[in-house]
């Protein structure tokens, strides 16, 4: 018999719909195969460095906002399995806690887990999460893993096709949602004797989506919750009823969707009548069980009677803020520059208030500067771009004063601010000063689309927060300044230009680390020694700080110094230079003396990758001369020079590590693969072909180290 996915048709449905929504059947096949509970894709675009949720399935999207984009760089599972190519296993909540304690902290609920790289060859087209109940053995059996593994090449082949053709598969704002499965239809006859059913049992019961709306309850369980039916279908218990709207009801609802076991909690509908919930869960949604229950051990809430559903705007649980500000509390403390905390904040905040829109300033230079915003148009914000701290508007108030300001609708703001133009259409604003330390760091403007009456504990909520973005903002803003120094630093010891060398076309390209404010060590150079002749140098210091920086402008100068010598000779002086300095810090180079009018080069290297060379016929190979000691090691080390041809029309390809190193991908084998995308180049001008090369690079996996390469023609 044949594999059962093979059922599903492959070339098709990239045909079709060239969007991940045509990845679905597949996913939905996986889902059956495995009997995963939730099942989640990320995709990964070229050029970038963050996984972002394509396809969702058994979860409601709103639970999993919070996770729509997964920085590769980041401790998760997903990103873990993409990063270094392979099957992550979390058992449980106590393996979760110790190997992810943030995911942990802001989702602590039972499940296990499998995260898996998509890839084909050296490209990686995204990751594959599924979720399973806490009732899951504590591994994976062999049927579920080649299970995981037939999906993940499937996806991969269909990813690779789809980019092939020119059409690459880009997730959209929200992912695509897989229907949810059921075990069968009824018929009206049989929905009919259901609702009977269900409206003899003792007590009372209702039924909720995957997205967690009633979408039945009985006529005793709308008297025991105190409403009608038809105020209760189509809406979130906890948003139709204010007196549900309360931590432990939100929860149970989440913990009962991600583990997929029953979940029971009592509340007490004022003034004075407790019930008892019990949540019963599965991938069509959740039955729900009321009954009344009593307790000796907690009291009415004090304060107002709740007010009817009309008069309340929707807004999200306080089980979901409190979910939003603990996630947001704990990326932030990962941010590590503005451009981070700006979208974080983004993320969290807008879902967490219930807010349509946000702006983020900071102070500077008199004026208050918008860093970031989501919501509003950019050519609104460039009207309120840089307004002066003298002026009278709520944001530079709210900066200047330190006290937030918030205002129920446009006619309250138009009553403080009497100049004020209504001029973004929203209903409703939060003015959030940030403050640190005691001193303003800049503002945060949330806006609302209706009216909304800011309840005390809401103000407070928002208070807090804007502590937390304004120590994150300001911790964002110093690395951003030290990270700008350090890469001017390095970018200052790199050559700005490469000198002109007749019958010689050269292409050079540099590319930092993705994450990290330190700087690294990599260089390249070219010097032009005669009509004919020119040396060509590329190295990696160890290491990434500004001392691995200084060093390499020393080996340049160094190399500049003895440039003209045979290649073992400027290796060797360069080396005695280095161990009498004594860094502490070693070296890898690979020096190249070219000799245009005999068309051969003669090269050395000192631990650093071999060089990469394309014949004229479009042929390419791997050049492997004796790798010799790093630099900076043993005074007396010796180096051997190695001579090659170098016809005109050849390439002759130098790089550093960061172009081919990357965790669970075998360094030889990503130079081969490397080479083979050499030989499949056009021939062209040695820009687009630097480009390619870098693109290949940084498709094929993420990238930590800095990427230097070089380029030699000989025209």
């Amino acid at each position: 018999m044949g594999d059962e996915g093979d059922a599903v048709p492959e070339a098709g449905a990239v045909g079709r719909d060239s969007g991940p929504q045509a990845l679905k059947p597949c996913l939905v096949e996986a889902a059956r195969r495995t009997g995963a509970s939730v099942i989640a894709l990320y995709l990964l675009q070229a050029g970038e460095d963050v996984l972002r949720l394509a396809v969702l399935g058994g979860v409601p999207w709103d639970i999993s906002r919070s996770w729509a984009q997964v920085p590769l760089a980041s401790a998760s599972p997903v990103s873990d399995a993409v990063r270094e190519r392979r099957l992550v296993w979390v058992s449980g909540r106590e393996e979760l806690a110790r190997r992810y304690p943030r995911l942990a902290l802001v989702v602590p609920y039972r499940f296990a887990l499998a995260a898996a790289p998509v890839v084909t060859g050296a490209d990686a087209w995204g990751g594959l999460v599924l979720q399973w109940p806490a009732a899951h053995p504590p591994q994976l059996t062999p049927a579920e893993r080649e299970a995981i593994g037939t999906v993940c090449d499937r996806l991969g082949r269909r990813l690779r096709r789809a980019a092939a053709d020119g059409r690459p598969m880009r997730p959209a704002a929200e992912p695509s949602m897989l229907p949810a499965p059921r075990a069968r239809t009824a018929g009206p006859d049989e929905a009919q004797a259901a609702v009977d059913f269900a409206e003899r049992v003792p007590g009372g019961c209702c039924s909720l989506d995957v997205q967690g709306r009633v979408t039945f309850v009985s006529t005793g369980a709308a008297a025991l919750l105190g409403a009608d039916v038809t105020g209760l279908l189509g809406a979130k218990p906890w948003e139709a009823l204010p007196w549900l709207d309360e931590p432990t009801a939100e929860d149970s609802y989440r913990a009962a969707v991600l583990s997929r076991e029953p979940v029971s909690f009592i509340a007490l509908r004022p003034p004075d009548r407790w019930l008892s919930f019990r949540l019963d869960p599965d991938a069509s949604g959740i039955s729900v069980r009321i009954n009344p229950a009593h307790s000796a051990h907690a009291h009415a809430p004090a304060g107002d009677p709740p007010r009817p559903r009309a008069q309340v705007p929707a807004t999200p649980g306080r089980a979901a803020t409190l979910y939003h500000l603990m996630h947001l509390a704990a990326t932030l403390t990962e941010a590590v520059g503005v451009r981070d905390v700006v979208d974080q904040v983004a993320d969290q905040v807008l879902p967490a208030f219930g807010a349509g829109a946000l702006a983020l300033m900071t102070a500077e230079e008199g004026r208050l500067h918008i860093i970031g915003h989501r919501g509003y148009t950019p050519e609104l914000m460039e009207r309120f771009d840089a307004a002066p701290l003298t002026s009278d508007t709520p944001a530079v108030h709210a900066l200047t004063t330190g006290v937030p300001a918030f205002f129920a609708s446009f006619a309250d703001l138009r009553r403080a601010y009497p100049p004020a133009v209504h001029q973004d259409g929203m209903g409703a604003w939060a003015f959030l000063p940030l403050i640190t330390s005691g001193r303003p760091v800049g503002s945060l403007v949330l806006a609302y689309d209706r009216p909304r009456p800011f309840a005390p504990e809401e103000r407070a909520a928002l208070s807090s927060t804007a502590g937390l973005i304004a120590q994150a903002l300001d911790r964002a803003r110093l690395y951003d300044t030290k990270h700008r120094l350090a890469h001017d630093l390095q970018a200052g010891l790199l050559p700005h230009t490469l000198p002109r060398v007749r019958g010689l076309e050269v292409a050079a390209r540099y590319l930092p680390a993705t994450r990290g404010m330190d700087v690294g060590g990599d260089f390249y150079d070219l010097i032009p020694l005669g009509d004919a002749t020119a040396a060509a140098a590329i190295g990696d210091v160890q290491g990434h700080n500004v001392s691995a920086a200084a060093l390499m402008g020393q080996v340049r100068t160094a190399v500049h110094a003895t440039a003209g010598a045979p290649p073992d000779e400027v290796l060797a002086r360069t080396n005695r230079l280095l161990t009498d300095l004594d860094p502490g810090l070693f070296t890898s180079c690979l020096y190249v003396h070219l000799d245009l009018a005999e068309h051969r080069a003669r090269l050395a290297a000192a631990g650093h990758p071999p060089p990469l060379l394309r014949r004229p016929d479009g042929g390419a190979e791997v050049l492997r001369p004796p790798p010799g000691l790093l630099l900076g090691i043993d005074p007396d080390a010796g180096y051997t020079s190695t001579e090659v041809r170098l016809p005109p029309g050849s390439v002759l390809v130098l790089y550093t590590d960061g172009l081919v190193e990357a965790p669970g991908i075998d360094l030889d084998d990503a130079v081969e693969d490397l080479t083979r995308e050499l030989a499949r180049a056009r021939p062209g001008a040695m820009d687009a072909l630097a480009d390619r090369i870098v693109h290949h690079a940084r498709r094929s996996a993420p990238r930590s180290d800095d990427i230097a390469l070089l380029l030699l023609h000989p025209t």
